[in-house]
């Protein structure tokens, strides 16, 4: 056997102890208000994603090939949607093995208050993490695109001595503002941390870039309780970890840096996908990427797979081809149960069970399961939330004028439908 391959196999096996004494907590618990009326009626990591998916299903998924396989997520925010998901897709995990996905809702467990800031929903849940005996704590936010292997950051957070681990990612000096941005030194030791800073620091040798954290943090678990704790009694502190845990540690505890370079899989020309899918643009503009003949996320990877739970619906199906009537679908994905009948669908991504009558003409298109699209539709640059009913002849991206009048217009012109815009009283669990 050669030394690389034994080397290999050493790193795997040490990787594989360290992610069984692992326990991960998803913080699944925010509204996201920047997606607007999307998020009226579900949290954020509930929202659809890619054609089939939900956000959360991403570091759910993460967590799962990684070997992780012992995972709470803490919910708040209209969390039914969620909750409902995560029962139906992933309850295959075996409790008899000690493995579970345990849906933990804002239940004020230790006072009266509800969550007040990250690091307060992690104390919250204190008692149940420690049932868990895990020797490292893994936290996770349940709202980013994104593939990881978080066994390569546990061995960097052992490897280390550290503390802490946060997983950082490199982002353009400007973009970095809108983070928590680390100074690290030579061993990419933790030196300074702020949080969105008006100034951030530059990365080392690369002055046009940041250390921005992905909101993702190891912890030895001990010391997480300790740190919890202490925390929880500062009457100055707002109990998150970007603004108050991190940088009060940095000052008298090793905290590492982990570069997602180095656990990112599937990553092709260093092109290192992790997408906060934030806006209505930012939601848009990362499903219209999924419809490009190479896309930077690849859905279609069986070594890493995204995993979900979806209806037993039947095959997606095209009818006409008729003179001007053909129903057809161009660089587009396209659910399951869809009807696409005599129309030209272009350049957009369709969930389970969308209904597209004829002579509708859709470019740039993300919608959301079960829609009904009526005839002679001209749907452009649009993102058409679960349920609606468009009425015949309604033509939404054509005159931005006219929609901002009557729907949601985002500053890169992309036009937000919710049935509540359109008069149609759905929503009550979704």
């Amino acid at each position: 056997m050669s030394t690389n391959r034994q080397t290999d196999q050493h790193s795997d096996r040490f990787i594989s102890t360290l992610t069984k004494n692992t326990v991960a907590i998803i913080l699944a618990g925010g509204r996201g208000s920047r997606l607007k009326s999307l998020t009226d009626w579900r949290a954020k990591p509930a929202v659809q994603f890619g054609g089939k998916f939900r956000i959360i299903d991403f570091p759910l998924s993460n967590c799962v090939n990684s070997g992780i396989r012992r995972i709470n997520v803490a919910t708040q925010y209209k969390a039914q949607s969620l909750i409902q998901h995560i029962q139906r897709g992933w309850g295959f995990l075996r409790g008899e093995f000690n493995e579970y996905v345990n849906i933990i809702p804002a239940q004020q467990r230790i006072s009266e208050e509800w969550y007040k800031g990250t690091a307060d929903a992690v104390y919250q849940n204190i008692d149940l993490l420690r049932e868990g005996g895990a020797e490292y704590i893994l936290i996770l936010a349940g709202d980013h695109i994104y593939k990881m292997d978080y066994g390569k950051m546990l061995a960097t957070h052992v490897r280390n001595n550290a503390d802490m681990t946060v997983a950082c990612i490199n982002v353009p000096l400007e973009d970095a503002k809108g983070f928590g941005v680390l100074a690290v030194n030579e061993t990419d030791r933790v030196v300074e941390f702020a949080e969105k800073p008006a100034n951030p620091k530059h990365m080392p040798g690369d002055p046009t870039k940041a250390f921005a954290s992905m909101g993702i943090y190891v912890f030895n678990a001990k010391f997480l309780y300790e740190q919890l704790i202490r925390d929880a009694g500062d009457p100055k502190s707002s109990h998150d970890f970007g603004g108050d845990i991190i940088p009060y540690i940095i000052k008298k505890y090793k905290v590492q840096a982990h570069r997602f370079t180095d656990s990112c899989v599937g990553a092709k020309n260093e092109n290192f996908y992790w997408r906060d899918v934030g806006t209505i643009d930012a939601y848009w503009e990362a499903n219209m990427e999924l419809t490009k003949v190479i896309p930077e996320l690849n859905l279609y990877d069986r070594e890493w797979p995204i995993w979900t739970y979806q209806e037993q619906l039947p095959p997606a199906k095209f009818v006409f081809n008729d003179e001007g009537r053909t129903g057809k679908a161009t660089d587009s994905l396209v659910s399951g149960g869809c009807l696409i009948s005599g129309s030209c669908v272009t350049n957009s991504v369709l969930f389970s069970d969308v209904r597209v009558h004829s002579y509708c003409d859709i470019q740039g298109a993300v919608i959301l399961p079960k829609v009904t699209i009526n005839r002679n539709t001209i749907l452009k640059n649009v993102v058409i939330d679960r349920g609606c009913i468009i009425p015949e002849g309604m033509q939404i991206g054509v005159d931005l004028a006219l929609d901002a009048k009557r729907f949601y217009v985002s500053e890169k012109g992309i036009v937000l439908v919710t049935p509540d815009m359109l008069g149609q009283d759905l929503y009550r669990v979704v």
